[in-house]
């Protein structure tokens, strides 16, 4: 008995001394554990708290809850078509949004397992990634994995203010406060958008590298896809891009991208989204790029785009919207097809076009930069011209004003990318050389326009928009030789002159300013005495009946019958504008020519038909403006007289292909002028009135000779290239026909093949037969 009480007094004894030496170590475990869990319980939300409201400015600002409610996100303003193909965009940042329904399901998937597969089970936060986060803060090593797809999507759309004091101690400090507001906005993003909004708001927010943002321009650029059209191995790119867009863009990395790629495509594997025989064959295809970055040079009409910049930039302006983040869609008249066609058309007859240029400029051991007034070649043209130029002028500022070392550094040669009908070729060139190589190219203009409606369906405004910026449809005028002769004739037939009136060929002599003036035939004569009627004329652009036309209207009439029917430009009244000598643009010649079609109706060019915001509200319809310019009678006979160029006998419009001829009525009108530096081509349908123009930068460049240069030759081919291919394609909506006849039929027969009248007096011609035709 006192045996076992001595052991349990012993035991007893032991443990009071075990507890006496653990106490204070456990007092202390025990409080640490108070304190943590008071921290925790009380002072997490209290920090997350101040955080939020950013208490005495130690955080930075967090943005308010309505606009966690109503995310701005900046996006580019697109520019489509009138048959619903993107032309381009204007953007400080290439961006444009894609739905939900948009994206392909291998990229949502893809995007799920590899950046956050317990997406649909988390609110925002995935807590079971923290402790790897925690861990990589402590290390400074962090290797990412606990951010959510909602957190990323949150510190895509909000730019985090992060400059408050606490935020400047250190990196730590810095990125604790960062993720405390994402997890803040990540929150109220989950309680605003449902999962599927937060995937396709993160897609759209993403930068992918080479000026790409959001998943439907990535697409584009690397793939010339839309995102719903993503393969499994396509769609592993993209996500793969989502960690870093720089480290694997698979252009300019591309073996960091094929890697990644793989990585990604086994997380599909280990998640079972694909099978082992899929991950193991397309994880050895290579990554197969269409890669093509965005641009303002590149894309369908780049000419129109650029000029359209400018009106919608005063447009904005005006309404309080930034063409450059507003996601605003302009909708345009633009028929992607037939734009494409008139490129094609340009491109492939400037090609020869040019060779032969400089075949000829060659063989003539000259160079095509020619005196206006004495036709030789300018002397010290390129050394005048390198003089206006920015690369002159800074190396002046860098030397000095006539140094040596100014001209020495304009011909030290350096590696150039320039501009070919091939393609582009690198080589090395000086100032001097990209100089002397790029003014001796041709350039060219084209505008196709809907007379009826006024629609602007094509635009080409040069040979190249990324070498050559000048746009030659509006910005440039040029003298349009005879291609304005139909407004001398158009004025005379509404002064009532029939077109089968019939002059001699006989250059007049008339009085000018200081002394006479007698225009030359383009043969270089003064006439051939031949009667002819003055459709005949016009038909083969005869100089000295349009003169005697002139005399007898009077150059004032022609200038404001030129006015009415849309010639902006300054025309001075003298007997040679007969000729085409005053200035004018092909974007107002095509709007004229449309006034003879649409029977006197002149419409205003029109290229924008409506813009709306970005969720699809329209902000503005437009409508084109019209007037009655002329008689409609007068305007068929017109119409009869520009037909002429494919009907009459030495028509300067006869070499147009049979095919386009056939069973359709044609009007065209060629235009040169005197100096062989332009060359013209107006062509009318019944529904599409097309111009065209060649020429130089520069009017001191010629072509070699008046005949090479003659719109017949370089002008007209494109037209008709470019209908040949309008014509093909049934879709487009134009077709061949017959032009619209008056209602009210007509005051004269025109069929001047059976005009015997040698009368010369308007009067006379009143004579004729009214001729009913109905209405089509």
């Amino acid at each position: 008995m006192s045996t076992s009480n001595s052991s349990k007094k012993t035991i007893q004894q032991k443990l009071n001394n075990l507890l006496r030496v653990q106490k204070p170590w456990f007092g202390k475990v025990v409080k640490g554990v108070w304190i943590l869990f008071l921290v925790i319980i009380l002072g997490f939300p209290l920090y997350v708290f101040s955080v939020g409201i950013d208490l005495f400015g130690l955080f930075g600002g967090m943005p308010s809850l309505k606009a966690i409610e109503n995310p701005e996100n900046d996006l580019s303003s697109e520019v489509i078509s009138a048959d619903g193909v993107s032309l381009g965009r204007y953007f400080r940042f290439n961006r444009s949004q894609v739905t939900y329904d948009q994206l392909s399901p291998n990229l949502v998937k893809t995007l799920i397992y590899s950046e956050d597969h317990r997406f649909y089970d988390h609110a925002g936060m995935d807590f079971w990634a923290y402790p790897r986060v925690i861990w990589g803060l402590m290390t400074f090593n962090s290797k990412g994995g606990g951010s959510t797809i909602t957190q990323q999507l949150a510190k895509n759309l909000y730019t985090l203010d992060l400059d408050g004091p606490l935020a400047r101690l250190g990196k730590i400090p810095r990125r604790v406060i960062q993720k405390t507001k994402e997890w803040i906005i990540s929150i109220q993003l989950e309680k605003n958008y449902t999962k599927e909004e937060i995937i396709t708001m993160y897609l759209n927010t993403i930068e992918f590298s080479s000026n790409a943002y959001g998943i439907k321009v990535a697409c584009e650029t690397y793939f010339n896809k839309l995102p719903s059209e993503l393969t499994v191995q396509e769609a592993a790119v993209m996500v793969g891009m989502c960690q870093n867009p720089s480290l694997f863009n698979p252009h300019r990395f591309p073996k960091n991208a094929l890697n990644k790629r793989n990585e990604v495509l086994y997380k599909l594997y280990d998640h079972k989204f694909i099978s082992r025989a899929t991950y193991d064959s397309v994880r050895v295809l290579p990554i197969e790029l269409r890669f093509a970055v965005q641009n303002q040079n590149q894309g369908l009409a780049p000419y129109f785009r650029n000029v359209l910049r400018n009106d919608l930039i005063a447009w904005c302006k005006e309404h309080g919207y930034d063409l450059w983040e507003s996601g605003l869609k302009i909708y345009t008249t633009i028929d992607s097809r037939m734009q494409r066609y008139a490129e094609d058309a340009m491109l492939e007859h400037m090609a020869k076009l040019q060779k032969q240029f400089d075949r000829e400029w060659k063989q003539r051991s000259k160079n095509p930069w020619v005196d206006e007034d004495t036709g030789l070649e300018i002397k010290g043209f390129l050394d005048k011209k390198v003089k206006r130029t920015e690369a002159y002028r800074n190396l002046v500022n860098r030397y000095g004003a006539g140094s040596d070392s100014v001209n020495i550094m304009l011909r030290v040669k350096k590696p150039m990318t320039i501009f070919t009908y091939a393609g582009e070729r690198d080589t090395l060139f000086s100032t001097m050389d990209s100089l002397n190589y790029y003014n001796r190219f041709l350039q060219t203009g084209l505008m196709s326009m809907d007379p009826k409606t006024g629609a602007i369906k094509a635009w080409v405004g040069g040979v190249s928009h990324k070498y050559f910026k000048y746009d030659h449809v509006r910005q440039g005028a040029r003298q349009p030789g005879s291609t304005f002769k139909p407004f001398v004739y158009g004025t005379a037939i509404e002064a009532g002159y029939s077109p089968c009136l019939e002059l001699l060929d006989i250059s007049p002599t008339i009085k000018v300013s200081g002394g006479t003036w007698s225009p030359l035939n383009s043969d270089g004569t003064r006439g051939s005495g031949e009667k002819m009627t003055i459709r005949k004329a016009m038909a083969r652009s005869i100089n000295s009946i349009t003169a005697q036309m002139m005399e007898r209207v009077t150059p004032q009439n022609v200038v404001d019958f030129a006015r009415r029917l849309g010639i902006t430009s300054k025309l001075d009244a003298v007997p040679s504008l007969c000729l085409g000598t005053s200035d004018v643009t092909l974007y107002e010649m095509v709007a004229a020519y449309c006034t003879y079609v649409n029977l006197g109706i002149y419409t205003q060019p029109y290229y924008i038909t409506r813009i709306e915001d970005k969720n699809g509200n329209v902000l503005e319809n437009f409508v084109p403006k019209t007037r009655q310019a002329m008689d409609e009678r007068t305007a068929y006979k017109m119409i009869y007289m520009l037909q002429g160029g494919v009907q009459e006998s030495g028509g300067t419009s006869l070499g147009l292909s049979y095919d386009l001829r056939s069973n359709n009525e044609i009007g065209g009108k060629t235009g040169t002028t005197d100096n062989a530096s332009d060359g013209w081509y107006m062509g009318i349908t019944h529904n599409l009135v097309t111009g065209a123009w060649v020429g130089g930068d520069e009017r001191s460049i010629h072509f070699p000779s008046w005949s090479f240069g003659q719109g017949g030759k370089t002008a007209a081919p494109i037209w008709d290239k470019y209908m040949t291919r309008v014509y093909r394609d049934k879709e487009t909506g134009y077709g061949k026909g017959v032009f619209r006849r008056p209602a009210t039929g007509l005051d004269i027969t025109l069929d001047c093949s059976q005009h015997n009248s040698t009368s010369t007096d308007a009067q006379d011609s009143e004579d004729e037969q009214v001729w009913q035709v109905p209405n089509n």
